[in-house]
């Protein structure tokens, strides 16, 4: 019986712990288990620093402050145990709290889960081709749902690579769309868009919209939310995959490269720059997770 298996006997039998409670305190230790199998060290073993670095992971992992909280209470009462048990002369978690709560970090996608994301639409179909073309132009730019569906034809500026949108408060931006967007929106203008204008019999002929339904009627922002699940479910990503997910994965992802703050401030259309900060805790967080892990000397 491993010393986690007779710490959970005991909250069982002595203290009479309810079983959710038992079960989350149970999750919690099999977590800091795996953190020392990383570190490639025994829970008996782990010190007051390697502690702090395994609460700082489960923060960045999404884990709420109520949980962080139920965590360290967790990992507090096992080492008291090994202590009262005489395994221990004395406990590494003796004064151990989780840290103060920071705004909830954005989720975001890895760049395997994006190309994952993106490479799921049958471009061989005109919807496909408009699908493929929205999910390029979202993760390229960092746009809204709502501008994103009002793109018009006339704010593409395809041969220089950028494109304009009116943002919150009627506000034009200018954001630069790359090489690859560029090509997957040419060719659905070429071969997507007009089979679907001609699928409506000619009444889309007249509308400025860029992405059009299967009508030839301009796309809805809940058109697109559902067109985004449908993907994410075929790539075997999370449910939580939204239109706003995309926009945080590209700011990470320009952040994480070296991007100033300011420019993907200006490319997000953010008026405060305080909204962008959000991004470096993204950031942070996870060069914390590097030092802790790659230091000699954390």
């Amino acid at each position: 019986m491993t010393t986690v298996d007779a710490y959970l006997d005991h909250l069982r039998v002595e203290r009479r712990l309810a079983d959710h409670t038992l079960e989350s305190y149970a999750r919690d230790l099999r977590a800091l288990a795996a953190f020392a199998a990383s570190t490639e060290q025994r829970l008996e073993t782990l010190d007051r620093a390697a502690l702090e670095a395994f609460v700082r992971q489960q923060m960045t992992r999404g884990l709420s402050p109520r949980s962080a909280g139920r965590s360290v209470a967790a990992v507090r009462g096992y080492y008291k145990y090994l202590v009262v048990d005489r395994r221990l002369e004395r406990s590494p978690a003796e004064d151990l709290r989780p840290p103060r709560a920071w705004p909830a970090l954005p989720k975001f996608l890895s760049l395997e889960e994006v190309d994952a994301l993106i490479a799921a639409a049958d471009v061989a179909t005109p919807r496909g081709l408009r699908d493929r073309a929205m999910i390029e132009v979202l993760y390229a730019t960092g746009m809204r749902v709502s501008e994103l569906v009002g793109l018009r034809t006339v704010d593409l500026r395809l041969d220089a690579e950028y494109l304009t949108c009116i943002g919150k408060g009627n506000k034009e931006r200018l954001i630069p769309i790359g090489e690859q967007a560029t090509n997957w929106v040419r060719r659905y203008q070429q071969e997507g868009r007009p089979a679907l204008v001609k699928s409506g019999s000619g009444k889309a002929q007249a509308s400025p919209r860029v992405f059009l339904n299967s009508r030839g009627r301009p796309l809805s922002r809940v058109g697109f939310w559902k067109i985004l699940k449908t993907y994410s479910r075929r790539a075997g990503l999370p449910d939580s995959v939204s239109p706003h997910v995309l926009r945080h994965s590209f700011a990470t992802h320009l952040l994480e490269r070296g991007a100033d703050l300011r420019a993907i401030q200006t490319m997000l259309g953010h008026a405060d720059l305080s909204t962008t900060q959000i991004y470096t805790h993204v950031l942070e967080a996870r060069l914390r997770l590097v030092y802790d892990r790659f230091h000699p000397r954390p």
